[in-house]
């Protein structure tokens, strides 16, 4: 199919329109298109969430020799009298847009800030809502600002999963760089827990999904891209809950791709409390240092707050005696049954991902299908007498 664009200066608009016609996106024309491309199209369509479902899809004919279920009352599909598709041709979103609904970025509409910028949420002329990813001006070719821009834009054009937050486009300009973003509506993980009303929202149950969400998306990224992808700056605040209280891994500007047979050094980055400690001395990036931010993360959940003065005095034998039921977050009744297995065998999982050696720490993929099955399976009674000790020495 033939694609045409306009966009306004060097607007570079990828946004990704196949995989929400709801979405913002570019134009596209064509004057006839393929079986392959409806099939194509439509298994797009089957991606979307089940919110979205078949509820606008139109069945074909009874006496139709095909069971393709026709795109026809797709938004943006032309199709002639026969059914069959002619046209594709759905909304583009230009820069002037993006200023005009955030009022030339307004602090009004600011939802966050952060060395890198600020993000703000736009409602979109068609009705949808985004976050808007505003970077500083990006001056020079070596600006760091400007590394880790091409970075998210890299590492988000080649990743999907349910876990990662969706990049719709970007605008690369000297003066006004920015990335369109799916927008989450919960914000941050860290600004949840930190609030004493969000984190009683936050019971255990989703507190367990949670983590179960953040490391199938770091498990995805390590073994299932063509590349492995680590992140490097997992952190509380890079993790965005949507309106279902579901986990989505965001911020990527630190990102990289793990080349076979390369050394893979590199500069320390990440965030403060989250860093795996090999990276004061090595440089070298591998893995398993996600797998030590995830850790981090995994027990500031179901702690409420950063675990550091644990992580610090694990070594200590008499801190190893502590039960896990006074390092809960005591703003929540502790978990009943199974649940409190599923709590258990996390926490377990957790003080293994953050162990001071590298090779002894488990893979993502590893953590991810653990706590996929052996939650509920998982037993170690009686939960109110279950220590670190206990948690730390099993076999996980």
């Amino acid at each position: 199919m033939a694609i045409h664009k306009s966009l306004p200066f060097a607007f570079l608009l990828i946004l990704l329109a196949f995989l929400s016609f709801q979405a913002i996106s570019f134009a596209t024309a064509a004057p006839s298109i393929t079986l392959s491309e409806v099939k194509a199209l439509m298994k797009w369509k089957a991606s979307l969430s089940a919110s979205q479902a078949l509820h606008s899809w139109s069945l074909p004919s009874a006496n139709s020799t095909t069971n393709i279920i026709s795109p026809c009352n797709w938004t943006g599909i032309s199709c002639n009298i026969l059914g069959s598709v002619t046209r594709i041709s759905l909304p583009s979103v230009g820069l002037e847009d993006i200023v005009e609904v955030t009022e030339g970025f307004d602090d009004k509409y600011c939802i966050g800030t952060g060395g890198y910028g600020k993000v703000y949420k736009a409602n979109l002329p068609a009705g949808q809502v985004v976050a808007v990813k505003k970077l500083h001006p990006l001056k020079g070719e070596n600006q760091s600002d400007q590394r880790s821009f091409r970075n998210e834009i890299k590492a988000l054009t080649e990743i999907r999963h349910r876990n990662i937050v969706k990049l719709y486009g970007f605008c690369s300009h000297t003066q006004c760089s920015f990335l369109i973003y799916e927008y989450m509506e919960r914000g941050s993980l860290a600004s949840i827990l930190s609030n004493d009303e969000g984190a009683a929202q936050l019971d255990w149950t989703l507190r367990v999904n949670v983590i179960k969400g953040v490391a199938h998306a770091l498990s995805y990224m390590h073994h299932d891209c063509t590349l492995p992808i680590v992140h490097r700056d997992l952190s509380s605040n890079n993790v965005l809950l949507n309106s279902e209280l579901e986990a989505n891994v965001s911020d990527f500007g630190t990102a990289r791709l793990l080349i076979p047979d390369s050394s893979n050094w590199t500069t320390l980055a990440g965030t403060c409390g989250y860093i795996a400690p090999e990276l004061a001395y090595t440089m070298r990036v591998t893995e398993k240092c996600d797998v030590y931010s995830f850790g981090v993360v995994a027990l500031e959940v179901v702690m409420g707050s950063h675990p550091r003065e644990l992580i610090s005095s694990l070594s200590s034998s008499s801190r190893q005696d502590t039960l896990l039921k006074d390092m809960l977050d005591q703003r929540l009744s502790d978990p009943m049954a199974d649940v409190a297995q599923e709590v258990l065998f996390v926490v377990s999982m957790a003080l293994a991902c953050i162990r001071p050696n590298p090779d002894s720490r488990p893979t993502m993929r590893h953590v991810a299908q653990e706590l996929s099955i052996r939650g509920p399976s998982f037993s170690l009674q009686p939960f109110h007498a279950v220590t670190l000790r206990q948690l730390m020495n099993l076999k996980v």
